[in-house]
């Protein structure tokens, strides 16, 4: 880039970094912490990513997708995924009408997956057949009903949540399909201060209310700035390795990959890791990404997309665990 060009997408990522600060601010003031969650959410939606949230209830999901809405402008759909659900009741079907005349024909009827926000609360209740039918919407931005292709409006985000407590009568994402969410967040219960603060504002007259800040359909003009953002050969190799070692037949595997993954992540992984990282170096005023905002995503673009063996599990060893020690590894091995 030439002097000239990095001057004028400084100014437009400044512009950038307002608005998104801008949205936090508004978000805040309905959502109580759970700043870095905020912060992940808001550079899926706008690199075009897809978020799984995983909590148990009660911890302001619902809320953040509806105060996020809310702050964009979008339309936005709640949808409670249960056993009985069908295929037809998420995406729409074609109906019987009938004129004034007598005259019938066939008209499709829009299923509630064409919106700009998706809650998608508790996907794992679904069938597999009705969760592919929502996974096929994130990843084609369109339904097919009788040879009939239907476009989703732009922006189109799916934040689906998981009750990781209760999974008796689920059916757990297949690995396939939970690599086509940019990221898997956990949402963790408040601290006492936030406690006391959310206590404070819902028990009172008067919630707050976020305003709208952004239009929308702006979105697609961050996504293709974010994506400007330059990155070194060096710290996307640093990508690749967090990836690759994720690999048990990889030479960048560590001792614990190598006992207790037994696939690792895909290249979605580290298109996931780039991009988010590209945000984050805008958050943070600079011009490149670095190895520290990759480090700082790796665990939500990552945790959701290796597969552990029978062994991790039985020894009760998470992803996060796995992928730390990954990060570690792969830090040193730059290092010297």
């Amino acid at each position: 880039m030439s002097t000239q060009e990095v001057d004028a997408l400084a100014e437009q990522l400044d512009e950038f970094r307002t608005v998104f600060k801008r949205m936090q601010g508004e978000i805040a003031r309905v959502i109580v912490g759970h700043d870095e969650v905020v912060t992940h959410v808001l550079a899926a939606l706008i690199v075009g990513g897809h978020v799984l949230l995983e909590g148990v209830p009660g911890l302001g999901k619902t809320l953040l997708v509806r105060t996020l809405a809310d702050v964009l402008d979008l339309t936005f759909r709640r949808i409670q995924f249960t056993p009985d659900l069908m295929p037809a009741d998420l995406i729409g079907t074609n109906v019987v009408m009938e004129s004034e005349s007598g005259a019938r024909r066939f008209e499709f009827q829009r299923g509630p997956v064409f919106t700009h926000i998706l809650l998608a609360d508790e996907i794992n209740r679904a069938t597999p057949k009705t969760q592919s039918a929502l996974l096929e919407c994130m990843q084609e931005r369109s339904v097919t009903v009788a040879g009939t292709t239907h476009q989703l409006e732009e922006p189109f985000f799916v934040m689906a949540t998981q009750n990781p407590l209760e999974m008796e009568g689920t059916y757990p994402l297949p690995e396939a399909q939970l690599d086509r969410f940019f990221f898997k967040l956990v949402v963790t219960y408040p601290a006492f201060e936030e406690f006391e603060l959310i206590m404070d504002r819902t028990t009172q007259a008067g919630e707050p209310k976020a305003e709208e800040v952004f239009k929308g359909h702006e979105i697609a003009r961050m996504r293709e700035l974010a994506r400007r953002v330059p990155i070194s050969d060096e710290v996307r190799r640093h990508a690749i390795r967090l990836v690759m070692g994720t690999h048990p037949e990889s030479e960048h595997a560590t001792d614990l990959v190598k006992r207790y993954v037994r696939y690792g992540a895909s290249p979605r992984a580290g298109q996931a890791v780039i991009l988010a990282g590209k945000v984050l170096a805008i958050l943070d005023e600079r011009v490149n990404v670095s190895r520290e905002d990759l480090a700082e995503v790796m665990l939500p673009a990552l945790r959701h997309r290796i597969i552990l063996n029978f062994e991790a599990q039985a020894e009760g060893i998470t992803p996060d665990r796995i992928l730390r020690d990954v990060a570690e590894n792969t830090a040193l091995a730059v290092i010297t």
